[in-house]
């Protein structure tokens, strides 16, 4: 089972991840949705990957870095943490509600759309 953070605890759950590697807080929306609104996270560096472009790209992330998922909703999101825990993915966590549920919970400056 995929663990859920919402954007509120997300920094929490940074935190608490935190050991031998820096979190990666993984953007899987496409180039598009990042130019209307884009997130930043303490604690975490961003990588901003479109959910299509991650299997051939797979080998490019270290499998036992905590990885938190974020795209619009949820959605996208979960699939790709589920993809990550079945290719060995040590610590994945999906960013419940997306970037939408961000801008409600964290930071209103970002536009939803």
């Amino acid at each position: 089972m995929i663990e859920q953070v919402t954007p509120a605890a997300l920094a929490a759950w940074l935190q608490a991840a935190r050991g031998e590697h820096e979190p990666l807080l993984l953007d899987v929306r496409e180039p598009v949705e990042w130019r209307v609104a884009s997130v930043h996270a303490d604690g975490a560096e961003l990588l901003q990957l479109p959910m299509r472009s991650l299997p051939p790209r797979l080998r490019e992330l270290d499998p036992a870095r905590p990885v938190a998922v974020l795209c619009h909703h949820g959605g996208r999101s979960q699939q790709v943490a589920m993809f990550l825990a079945q290719h060995g993915f040590a610590r994945v966590a999906n960013v419940a509600g997306g970037i939408d549920a961000w801008s409600l919970q964290v930071d209103p400056s970002v536009p939803r759309y």
